[in-house]
């Protein structure tokens, strides 16, 4: 008899996975009142399979009494209920380390394209402006110095990349790392400071809450960029439209925003910004691998009682 899931979203590339081959998934999202289905038929599920941007709320984690593991499509984990899911002992998958060569190309992708002003550039010529003259003169990435904000798996992979262009990588988190070869810097004001790139891949939550600030892009400084593809939460996005209209900062490269997909106007009219939608990961065979890792993960649990890929459940 097939275990019974409930999935709370869509996800296209788990159609190509054995998930609906293997479980009994209900999709959630096709209710016309998920509450009331809950309310009716939240005891018949021991698994949920969610996503980062979507996560499990603690009143959906009440409304399934007999869940015993979750397996999420993302390595966000701010949207996921990990104290509450400790207290009742539910296993929490995710799908770290497949996505880590996908990201790091995006936001080296970023690094180069708003310090070359390459979009600004295809618009340029799109709308007839190199018929008028020559474009603007852009910034030189090569040799530059890379600072990194959350040197994990995903940030090491950047510096990696940074390597290529012959770039000086120095990082900040919480505290220094033993087992990497870059110089820590101890707070982000100094790494801001030093850095003509300034990258961001820690992670979201309230304890990174708009850590980049007004003054840490003050500190980053006329002729630096921002390149951020972590969560829209850890920049202060008001302050960064104003430091970017003001040329506080030189530019800016984003693929998350504090209210996605909902984009600030005021960052739509500038020209020295890069905006993606939330895309880093968004590659075939990428998100193919993502897809299998959260199978991985209920496969794992209902053969063993872990999963396979497993979030401290600490808080």
């Amino acid at each position: 008899m097939k275990q019974k899931l409930l999935q709370h979203a869509e996800i296209p590339p788990l159609h190509a996975t054995g998930l609906h081959t293997r479980y009994d998934v209900h999709p959630l999202w096709k209710e016309a009142d998920p509450q009331a289905f809950l309310a009716g038929h939240g005891h018949e599920f021991i698994g949920y399979v969610t996503t980062a941007r979507f996560g499990v709320s603690e009143a959906m984690l009440a409304a399934l009494p007999n869940l015993k593991v979750i397996s999420s499509f993302g390595v966000g984990t701010e949207t996921l209920p990990l104290a509450a899911a400790a207290a009742r002992g539910i296993e929490v998958g995710y799908t770290p380390e497949v996505l880590n060569d996908c990201v790091a190309d995006t936001a080296f992708g970023l690094v180069i394209d708003v310090a070359r002003r390459l979009s600004a550039a295809d618009r340029f010529v799109r709308h007839g402006g190199w018929l008028k003259g020559p474009y603007p003169l852009a910034t030189r990435v090569s040799g530059k110095r890379l600072g990194i904000l959350g040197l994990g798996r995903i940030g090491q992979v950047v510096a990696r990349r940074a390597s290529g262009f012959d770039m000086e990588v120095r990082y900040h988190n919480r505290s220094p790392r033993p087992d990497v070869p870059y110089p820590y810097e101890a707070s982000l004001m100094s790494l801001a400071a030093w850095a003509d790139f300034l990258v961001v891949v820690i992670a979201g939550g309230p304890e990174t809450s708009k850590l980049v600030s007004a003054e840490v892009l003050r500190a980053l400084g006329p002729q630096g960029f921002l390149v951020n593809v972590s969560r829209g939460s850890v920049v202060d996005e008001d302050a960064l439209v104003q430091a970017l209209e003001q040329g506080v900062i030189a530019g800016a490269g984003l693929d998350v925003y504090a209210d996605e997909p909902r984009v600030p106007e005021r960052l739509l009219a500038l020209e020295q910004v890069v905006l993606l939608p939330h895309l880093a990961s968004a590659t075939r065979e990428t998100r193919q691998a993502m897809a299998d890792r959260v199978v991985q993960n209920l496969d794992a649990y209902f053969s063993t009682g872990k999963v396979h890929s497993g979030v401290s459940t600490t808080g």
